[in-house]
C-alpha cells in the first residue's frame, strides 16, 4: 500500500512550489527538460505546466487517502461503518487522523511500516490501551518491552484496559492487497480478539488451544492480557 499526504489547503503553497522550481531551472539549466518540457518556455506557460502537475499530485494523494478509508472501514461491521473513526498514514509513514468518528468505532488502515497486511477495527474503551502501544513504539521500545509496560501499568491501575468483551476485528494476510477498483482486499482473511482481562479457563469454560477451524480458545489466562481469540477459516 502507498502511504498518503494530506491535501494542501491553501494555494500558495503551489505558487511558491512553482516559483521555487522555475527560478531553479532557469537559473541551472540552459535546456532543462522535466517530462519533455524545454527550461526556455515563456515562464507564464511554465507555471501553467507546474500548477497542473501539482494539481494531478494532489488529486492522487487525495484519492489515496480515500484508499486508505475504504480499506479500513472493510474491518469494521457494516453497520457501524459510516460513523468510525479513521486513522492511517502519511507519506512519511506517521500515524493521523484521516477522518473523524461519531459512533465510538475506531478502524486504522494497513501500517506501510509493517511487513504483510493489516486493517483493524476497536471500540472507543480499547484506545487508551492501543494508545499507549502506539506511543512505547513511537520511542523505540520492541513489542517485549511494551508488553511488560503495558501490563505494569495495567496492574497499577494507571493503564485502563478494554472492558471486558470488547472486540477487536483484525482482516488480515501476509499478501492480502487492497484494490480501489473493487474496493475488496484481497486474500485477506478475519480473526477476533475479544478482551477478558484476568480471564481464567476455569471462569470462561474455553480450553487454552482451538478444537479446530474457527473454535474459539483462551489465550494468557489469567493475565491483563486474557482474550478470547477466534480465527475463521482462511479466506473467511
Amino acid at each position: 500500500m502507498l502511504p498518503i499526504f494530506e491535501k494542501p489547503t491553501n494555494i500558495t503553497i503551489y505558487l511558491l512550489l512553482i516559483n521555487s522550481i522555475e527560478r531553479y531551472i532557469l537559473l541551472n539549466a540552459r535546456q532543462f527538460v522535466y517530462c519533455g518540457i524545454s527550461a526556455q518556455m515563456k515562464p507564464l506557460k511554465f507555471i501553467s505546466f507546474c500548477f497542473s502537475l501539482a494539481l494531478c499530485v494532489s488529486c492522487n494523494a487525495q484519492d489515496n487517502k480515500e484508499d486508505q478509508i475504504k480499506m479500513a472501514l472493510l474491518a469494521a461491521p457494516v453497520e457501524v461503518r459510516d460513523g468510525a473513526h479513521v486513522y492511517g498514514f502519511d507519506e512519511d509513514g506517521k500515524f493521523i487522523t484521516l477522518r473523524e468518528g461519531t459512533n465510538g468505532f475506531i478502524v486504522r488502515s494497513d501500517d506501510p511500516n509493517q511487513e504483510g497486511f493489516e486493517v483493524v477495527c476497536y471500540g472507543v474503551d480499547a484506545e487508551p490501551f492501543m494508545a499507549r502501544g502506539r506511543d512505547l513504539k513511537s520511542k523505540g521500545k520492541g513489542r517485549a518491552e511494551i508488553l511488560n509496560i503495558r501490563e505494569e501499568e495495567a496492574e497499577a491501575g494507571t493503564l485502563k484496559m478494554p472492558n471486558y468483551g470488547s472486540v477487536l476485528h483484525i482482516y488480515y494476510g501476509q499478501n492480502a492487497k487492497y484494490n480501489p477498483d473493487t474496493e475488496e482486499i484481497e486474500g485477506a482473511s478475519y480473526r477476533y480478539v475479544i478482551y477478558t482481562p484476568k480471564a481464567t479457563q476455569a471462569s470462561t469454560g474455553l480450553p487454552l488451544r482451538p478444537n479446530g477451524p474457527g473454535h474459539p480458545w483462551l489465550m494468557f489466562p489469567g493475565t491483563h492480557r486474557a482474550h478470547i481469540m477466534i480465527t475463521p477459516p482462511e479466506g473467511n
